[in-house]
């Protein structure tokens, strides 16, 4: 068992949104109080089989960026999945010397689902685990935030994040259909396969090379030009350098339309142009 006792919380922290970040704050404010050190454990997917809004590596790095002591990562194998509630917190207690654990009132852990916190809190006094119920802040959570990227929400999500939403990609070769328009693109492969892109459609966003410069992403099949799989190309505005083979990293600022079958290239083109200006109006504003 380590030395060091331990203010800890658990739980996925998919996201690092703004009520993960009112729990981080209670979590360090109660390690302060105690003259301890503060511990998220957290989990490396999600428990259940659906994409997630920050790779581990971002969400490690937000999670640090809050002021947490120490970050631990479980693999949600089958061993751990099996462990029930008083055997997670025996191993907390072993292997970190958890003195206080954080959780909600209505949060659950460990096999047996029916168990609740008076549980955890009777398991805890028999471990030497101090179990605190966590007071919630508002109505934000990870589900409600894919609902809102699923439907092109981009300035809905980033306000529950405190953050603008971002993808990162690596610039792979296209079919240069964006430059015949006079809007070269850069096609993005995602760094992260598992990671949730918004609904398709055209947006405002701000992408990473050489600084931050306005952009115009599309996320969709090009209909104009026949049956394609879904990609994602971005134009950055008033650039000309080669970025092929470099990871960029997106934010999203806005949705500007949906994706649609134009009857012409000449049609398309037009349209960039009214998306460009649009675009350039919403970065003024910024």
């Amino acid at each position: 068992m380590e030395q060091t006792g331990y203010v800890a919380t658990i739980g996925m922290f998919d996201g690092v949104h703004r009520g993960h970040q009112y729990v981080l704050g209670q979590l360090t404010a109660c390690a302060r109080q105690r003259g301890l050190k503060s511990l998220v454990v957290t989990f490396d997917r999600p428990f259940k089989q659906e994409h997630v809004l920050t790779p581990l590596d971002e969400k490690m790095a937000l999670l640090k960026a809050a002021g947490v002591d120490r970050c631990e990562v479980l693999s949600f194998t089958p061993a751990l999945k099996s462990l029930s509630a008083q055997q997670f917190m025996a191993r907390l207690k072993e292997q970190w010397n958890v003195c206080v654990l954080l959780t909600g009132y209505d949060n659950r852990f460990g096999h047996n689902r029916a168990e609740g916190f008076d549980d955890y809190v009777r398991y805890g006094q028999d471990l030497g685990i101090d179990v605190l119920g966590l007071r919630a802040e508002g109505t934000v959570s990870s589900s409600v935030i894919r609902q809102q990227l699923a439907a092109g929400d981009v300035r809905g999500a980033s306000a529950a994040l405190g953050r603008y939403y971002a993808v990162k990609g690596r610039v792979v070769a296209g079919e240069h259909v964006g430059t015949g328009l006079g809007y070269p693109t850069a096609n993005l492969r995602p760094e992260d396969a598992l990671q949730l892109l918004p609904a398709t459609g055209v947006y405002a966003v701000q992408v990473a090379c050489d600084g931050w410069k306005a952009g115009m992403m599309n996320i969709g099949t090009r209909p104009t030009f026949g049956i394609h799989p879904q990609t994602l190309e971005v134009h950055v505005l008033d650039y000309a350098g080669n970025l092929y083979g470099q990871l960029l990293e997106v934010r999203f600022l806005a949705k500007i339309r949906d994706e649609r079958r134009f009857s012409s290239a000449e049609g398309l083109k037009a349209q960039l142009k009214a998306d460009e200006a649009e675009i350039r109006k919403i970065m003024s504003a910024l």
